[in-house]
């Protein structure tokens, strides 16, 4: 039946390793202890099945279950050699076999091969007592054929070369019995063969001496002494010829183990019961301390199951007249789950690319716990929110696969807490950390902040100027986040991008090449494409849009009147206007933008500064106040106007007003344009110190003419014809604005002066209303055009006037 468990047991076995597609072999080989470093085990090569040089293709590695590694494995031979000295009695104490067990690890594919290397025993340790000298007392009246037992050698090699015969010192009193026990073991008795009398020889000295089985033979030796007593003829006896005792491991100090007891027949100090360890180890003396007065057993050192599972001891009871009865305990160590599983990390891939696929191992490790039964089973886990895996190789070892894509840029390094926990009650856990960290893989784009910008620079710069930078980011790292800025090809103003922007292509600062000019240029559009330095190389693109403002560096230029002709420009005013009369109206432009051509109108300079006023918005000239009789036939006008810049320019302009009677030929007065030249300045003091000497004068003219007016029947007649302005009595609605005093806009008119003569023409384009002449109709006159010569004028005569005048 149990048979039958085990097979099932293998197949079992069988299966796991065939669903985890990781096979695992057994090797087995041998060596004797104590070899030199560097000698060779054996060549795993041919038993592997594996070619010259596929260990190192493969990654092999020699994974002992051991905290030292007594062997090393050479990749390329595939030697298997002693890389430290091996003492089998310090490895396995009396455990045989003595086996040493690796695994060798095979990558690519995973393969794992169990090497169990057998440590055989070399006789290199002599058998050895545990005291020098053994006493015992005899009472000399013992029967022959009385057995004593003797304390046993003992002797740390195994088989022929542990302790196979023990020899005494020739005497005519004992003899020597060997026997052996169950585990293998010899025990020696000395046998009584002649009665012995006190009064001959009350000490016997013999020499006990152990011989091992090697070659060559070891031997150890005791001194034997025999003090020869008086009568004793009860031996104290145990209660029990064995006692059992389970103790757990780890147990406190002074824990009893057990009592033993044992009593004697006899009186008195034959009587009196010691106790003491009889023909035990010295580990076990260093485990466990005897009261020699209670018999009671007490833990004295360590207990530890994984050194040790069961001890067997001898109690020796002895009474006061050297009797000695013996007995067995047999203590049985329970195992406690006092030992944490160890996490062993084999191989990790670190740093680990960002592209890696999926199923690629990070981490190879393994578990080991050096309890027995369910306290030694362990199993794994890793936290569940990490991007990894974990699967079983064998009973021991576990791969970290990747289960999920990495990305750098959101996690560039990885914790890996490996938690391993046995079956154990309370179950015992350990923790291994393990830093993984993911390497940068081109894959992220320059970003922009967004993906149109705006700059703004001022007109007229200096070649050279900076308009702005730009930035870009990329996610990625070093070399892959290395950018360089370039500027796509297009046009400006009919002409090559290049020519008028530039970009560093490491800090992404543009600048201006040459001057901007509002007036030409008032905002271009710019492509900027961000590369990165990775392989491939990733790029991406953003439109900036540079803006032109203005600079007040246009003055602003008169449409009306216009400056460039060497004619001045000469209005009409009619004598009979009203304050608030239109006269014209000023129009000027400014080539700038914005508040730079907002432009104001102010009126500079006039003959008569009082008589006329201009808007400061609309540029309208009108007049303050009704014409008189003494204002000045011809005014001029300088007229300047102002933009809203800083600073602000200025233009001025010259505009001659005449004062005439009529609009119509025959009334048009004659005016002499160059007694009307503007006077200057510098003359005005003269002038007036003039007319003050005049006024003497004018004072007593008056006076002299009014005498000669009296006496004057007839009044002389000016050097002007009066003519009365003459306008059409009515005009249409439509063509004026009442209101505003402005002419109207259907009513276009032309005048022309010739410079340096009287003679006027006035035309009328198609008057939109009828012209009516209270002339002599016999008289020829020219209604497109008249003219007055200064120097001949033309007068009428009183009775044509008076006749004009009753028309």
């Amino acid at each position: 039946m149990e048979d039958c468990f085990r097979s099932k047991q293998g197949l079992c076995f069988l299966l796991f390793l065939c669903v985890t597609d990781v096979l695992c072999v057994s090797i087995h080989y041998s060596v004797p202890e104590e070899k030199k470093t560097g000698s060779l085990v054996a060549n795993i090569l041919k038993d592997l099945k594996l070619g010259v040089g596929e260990l190192s293709a493969r990654r092999a590695q020699l994974v002992s279950e051991t905290s030292k590694q007594y062997f090393r494995l050479d990749t390329h031979s595939g030697n298997l050699l002693i890389s430290d000295k091996i003492d089998r009695e310090a490895l396995c104490g009396q455990t045989e076999p003595c086996l040493l067990v690796s695994q060798i690890v095979l990558q690519n594919p995973l393969k794992i091969h169990t090497i169990e290397i057998k440590i055989d025993d070399v006789n290199d340790n002599d058998p050895k007592f545990f005291k020098n000298v053994f006493q015992f007392e005899i009472p000399e009246n013992i029967p022959p054929n009385t057995r004593f037992p003797l304390e046993s050698a003992q002797d740390e090699d195994l088989g022929d070369n542990s302790i196979q015969n023990y020899t005494l010192s020739p005497n005519e009193h004992f003899r020597l019995d060997v026997e052996s026990k169950t585990d293998g073991s010899k025990y020696v008795t000395l046998i009584l063969e002649k009665a012995l009398d006190r009064e001959k020889e009350p000490h016997l000295g013999l020499t006990l001496t152990a011989v091992d089985g090697g070659v060559p033979q070891r031997t150890g030796t005791i001194q034997i002494i025999a003090n020869v007593l008086d009568n004793n003829d009860n031996f104290p006896e145990f209660t029990q010829s064995e006692y059992k005792a389970i103790l757990k491991e780890n147990c406190l100090r002074d824990t009893l183990v057990s009592r033993v007891e044992a009593r004697d027949l006899d009186f008195g100090s034959n009587a009196q019961i010691t106790y003491s360890f009889y023909q035990i180890p010295e580990k076990i003396q260093n485990l466990f301390h005897l009261n020699d007065v209670t018999g009671e057993i007490t833990v004295f050192g360590e207990v530890d199951y994984e050194k040790e599972t069961n001890y067997e001891m001898t109690i020796k009871a002895t009474d006061g007249g050297g009797r000695s009865g013996h007995c067995k305990v047999l203590v049985e160590i329970e195992d406690v789950n006092d030992n944490a599983p160890e996490v062993s990390v084999i191989s990790i891939n670190s740093p680990l690319p960002e592209d890696s696929p999926l199923e690629t191992l990070v981490v190879l490790f393994s578990v080991k716990d050096q309890d027995s039964g369910d306290n030694g089973k362990t199993f794994c886990s890793v936290d569940m929110n990490l991007p990894f895996i974990l699967k079983i190789a064998t009973n021991s070892f576990y791969q970290l696969l990747i289960q999920s894509p990495l990305d750098r840029e959101k996690v560039a390094e990885y914790n890996v807490t490996i938690t391993a926990m046995d079956r154990g009650s309370p179950r015992s856990t350990s923790t291994r950390v393990i830093h993984v960290q993911i390497s940068d893989v081109n894959d992220n784009p320059p970003v922009f902040e967004k993906s149109l910008f705006e700059m703004q620079i001022q007109e007229n710069n200096i070649p050279g100027l900076l308009i702005g930078s730009i930035n870009a980011v990329d996610l990625d790292t070093n070399q892959n986040a290395k950018l360089s800025y370039s500027l796509l090809p297009g046009n400006i103003g009919g002409g090559p991008m290049a020519s008028y922007i530039s970009i560093n292509s490491e800090t992404g600062n543009m600048y201006a090449l040459r001057s901007l000019d509002y007036e030409k240029i008032k905002d271009f559009k710019v492509t900027i494409k961000a590369t990165d330095s990775g392989s491939p190389p990733l790029s991406s693109d953003v439109v900036i849009h540079v803006i032109i403002t203005d600079e007040n560096d246009n003055a602003p230029f008169f449409l009306y009147p216009l400056q460039n002709s060497t004619h001045p420009c000469n209005e009409l005013l009619p004598k009979m206007a009203e304050a608030g009369y239109l006269i014209t109206k000023v129009v000027a432009v400014d080539g700038d933008s914005g508040q730079n051509s907002w432009l104001s109108y102010e009126l500079l300079k006039a003959t008569d500064p009082g008589l006329f006023s201009i808007g400061a918005q609309n540029g309208e000239v009108k007049t303050r106040r009704p014409l008189t009789e003494r204002d000045t036939n011809k005014q001029r006008l300088v007229i300047a106007v102002r933009d809203n810049g800083v600073p602000p320019q200025t233009s001025t302009a010259m505009l001659n007003i005449l004062l005439v009677d009529g609009f119509t030929d025959p009334y048009l007065k004659v005016v002499d344009v160059r007694q009307q030249e503007p006077e200057d300045e510098g003359t005005l003091t003269m002038y007036l110190v003039i007319c003050l000497a005049s006024v003497s004068f004018v004072f007593l003219l008056c006076i002299v003419s009014f005498v000669g007016i009296k006496m004057c029947k007839k009044d002389h007649g000016s050097s002007f014809i009066v003519a009365p302005p003459h306008f059409p009595p009515a005009i249409p609605e439509n063509c004026t604005d009442s209101q505003s005093g402005s002419l109207s806009r259907n009513y276009q008119y032309d005048v022309c002066l010739t410079n340096g003569s009287l003679s006027s023409e006035f035309r009328f384009l198609r008057p939109l209303i009828p012209v009516f002449s209270v002339a002599d109709p016999n008289l020829s006159v020219n209604h497109n055009s008249s003219s007055i010569s200064q120097d001949h004028p033309e007068c009428l005569d009183d009775n044509n006037a008076s006749e004009q005048v009753r028309h």
